[in-house]
């Protein structure tokens, strides 16, 4: 396989949506018509998007994905259009964590459960309404990825929707 490309021109502001799969071009346009929508209570915000639609993306895993991502350091989330999402009627994106782990730098007084913890979620799927709301929060750091994961894991199809 190629090697990836570096993931360049996104503003920091704007959800990374990289396309792994390229079996359903309509699919496809579809994802992209519903993460263009206004969004927000009345439709008040203009949606901040970066597509990656480059076939040298095709059929990578979650942890390729990441490892390019990773780069950035502004991003806190990466949103995958795989397989599933073309297949799925709900166009559900892959959602997957960025951060790393770093548990050693913990301190164990104050962080005692997440140390203990079995494995935090690291990814859920999600609307594509939904990916405004994950991204705008978990970038200001108003909500952490658990919570999101949570949401997902309450729907009876394990996809988030929005709020």
């Amino acid at each position: 396989m190629k090697a990836l490309p570096e993931i360049a021109g996104r503003d920091e502001f704007d959800a990374l949506i990289v396309r792994t799969d390229y079996g359903d071009e309509a699919a496809w346009q579809a994802v992209i018509a519903e993460l263009t929508q206004p969004w927000g209570d009345d439709g008040e915000f203009e949606p901040a998007v970066h597509f990656v639609d480059d076939p040298v993306w095709a059929d990578r895993t979650p942890d390729e994905v990441l490892a390019e991502a990773r780069r950035d350091e502004n991003l806190m989330v990466v949103f995958l259009a795989d397989r599933v999402t073309m297949q799925s009627a709900h166009r559900a994106l892959l959602v997957l964590d960025i951060t790393e782990d770093e548990e050693e730098d913990l301190d164990p007084m104050y962080y005692q459960e997440l140390i203990d913890s079995p494995s935090l979620p690291r990814e859920f799927r999600t609307a594509p309404a939904g990916v405004h709301d994950v991204h705008a929060n978990l970038s200001i750091g108003n909500m952490d990825f658990a919570e999101f994961a949570d949401a997902a894991s309450d729907d009876p199809n394990r996809i988030f929707r929005s709020f």
